[in-house]
């Protein structure tokens, strides 16, 4: 998924971690030094790292995530999203 601000989002496959399926969400934009990049753990929402992205900007993410978890799963089961 690409946000109107370019910052790109991509998950991983499911890994199971202590009996829980875990999913880990990248985003990374561009910039004009390198990359803006964070990753979160799906189900916790715990940020592993955020380098650039402003609290603002991670607490957006974090709601986007809350609001699409589930799909975020679906898509991770399935292989992704299949574009034809």
């Amino acid at each position: 998924m690409t946000l109107s601000d370019e910052t790109e989002i991509v998950h991983s496959q499911i890994v199971e971690k202590n009996g829980v399926e875990t999913l880990l969400v990248h985003f990374e934009r561009a910039t004009d030094d390198g990359f803006d990049s964070a990753r979160c753990e799906l189900p916790s929402y715990q940020w592993l790292y955020n380098e650039g992205f402003s609290e603002d900007e991670i607490e957006f993410f974090t709601r986007l995530l809350e609001s699409n978890a589930h799909l975020l799963y679906r898509y991770a089961r399935n292989g992704g999203i299949q574009i034809a």
